[in-house]
């Protein structure tokens, strides 16, 4: 589980793809995000929850593993050396949700449609598959390349193309990569886990109805 709050900036130095394994693997310079990062251990690249397979070695540098369906639904399959990512390490129990609950499971990719300048800050729009508007709400939660944002405006629910906004203050804009994104540039994006689950249950007209094997006071039949 991840915040969205974005501690560190890595470097990709390679991203070895295996289409015979539908597989590849990316090496980063991780920097201080590298610090005590064991093997196995979790660690969000542009917002995708990804798995260290070896221990830190000289320099930073990490080894993760990226499966099939990591590369069809995220940018990760495009890095290329040389580009820099947001990294985040997983949330300790003892650390402060500063952002959201992020967790690393990207739905899909928005496109950046339009940046505007507003001095102090930032007004980003981006464009998103119309499966995932849904779960797009004004003042919501949502994690565009790792970093936890809110939704300052959404188009209508019938408009022939989806959109969101966020507004980046010059923090963001400094310490991640959103501030170097341009349109056209397509990013990460994870939406509230809890409208996910809100969605299925409807779904399955379960809200508001007993679990399966319970009665209505919630105890095992």
């Amino acid at each position: 589980m991840f915040t969205g709050i974005i501690t560190d900036q890595g470097t990709v130095r390679d991203l070895a793809l295996d289409p015979t394994r539908d597989s590849a693997v990316l090496t980063l310079s991780a920097h201080d995000a590298a610090t005590d990062l064991p093997f196995g251990g979790s660690l969000a690249v542009d917002g995708v929850c990804l798995t260290a397979t070896t221990d830190p070695a000289d320099g930073g540098t990490v080894r993760l593993d990226v499966m099939g369906e990591t590369l069809r639904r995220t940018t990760i399959g495009s890095l290329a050396p040389g580009d820099t990512v947001n990294l985040e390490r997983c949330l300790q129990p003892t650390d402060r949700l500063d952002g959201h609950i992020v967790q690393g499971h990207v739905d899909g990719v928005a496109v950046l449609a339009e940046r505007e300048d507003h001095g102090d800050w930032e007004r980003l729009r981006f464009t998103v598959p119309a499966g995932l508007a849904p779960y797009l709400a004004e003042k919501g939660s949502v994690a565009v390349h790792g970093v936890s944002l809110t939704v300052t405006a959404v188009s209508a629910a019938g408009a022939v193309e989806h959109w969101f906004e966020v507004g980046l203050i010059p923090t963001t804009l400094a310490v991640t990569t959103l501030g170097a994104v341009r349109p056209g540039h397509r990013v990460n994006l994870e939406v509230d886990v809890m409208a996910k689950y809100a969605a299925r249950l409807a779904a399955f007209g379960a809200i508001g109805a007993p679990a399966a094997g319970t009665t209505d006071a919630g105890v095992q039949a």
